[in-house]
């Protein structure tokens, strides 16, 4: 695959309103558009069949993008993010909106170029069926689907001991564990 021009196709077809995309990630298949479609992000919910009551991570390419989008990074946030970042780690910080908003810094050179075309966060969660194990292959996590997506990549099966990520919220600046992933976090 040519990581730039599968990148560019990529970013031009999520300009489009409403254009949702599945992608392996380091961790498992992911459904991703861009954070700030709302079209695009009913329709992961509807693909998905998930609750309305769950919220979507963001992909960001580090701090400037989380600064540019409203997201307030604290210093236990900022700790985590220079220790276990980019990886399989998510955190959830405040907004300068008075919300909260997880998100991580993937390592995977497509979806870093997929931010880097775009310029703007990635909103994002696994590409299977609310309350189904997740799709390590692009074929299982179709098949789990509600629907169609307006683009996929088939990065072939994902390893056994690929897993989500830890999710760990920072909020206040005590951090707390919400799911222990692939990243052990020690300090804590």
């Amino acid at each position: 695959m040519n990581i730039p021009e599968t990148a560019r196709t990529i970013a031009a077809i999520l300009r489009k309103n409403g254009a949702v995309v599945l992608v392996p990630t380091e961790t498992v298949y992911g459904l991703i558009c861009r954070a700030g479609d709302q079209t695009a992000c009913r329709r992961i919910f509807e693909l998905k069949n998930r609750p309305d009551s769950k919220v979507l991570g963001w992909f960001v390419s580090g701090e400037a993008m989380l600064r540019d989008n409203g997201v307030v990074i604290n210093d236990s946030a900022r700790k985590l993010l220079q220790k276990y970042t980019p990886g399989a780690l998510t955190v959830i910080s405040e907004t300068e909106n008075d919300s909260t908003q997880g998100y991580r810094i993937p390592d995977n050179e497509l979806l870093l170029a997929i931010l880097d075309e775009l310029g703007e966060p990635l909103a994002q969660t696994s590409a299977n069926a609310s309350g189904n194990p997740d799709a390590r292959s692009c074929k299982e996590a179709l098949a789990q689907l509600c629907g169609e997506v307006d683009f996929y990549v088939d990065g072939g099966e994902l390893s056994d001991s690929s897993c989500a990520s830890t999710v760990i919220n920072s909020v206040g600046g005590e951090l707390k564990i919400l799911r222990q992933g692939s990243i052990f976090i020690e300090e804590i």
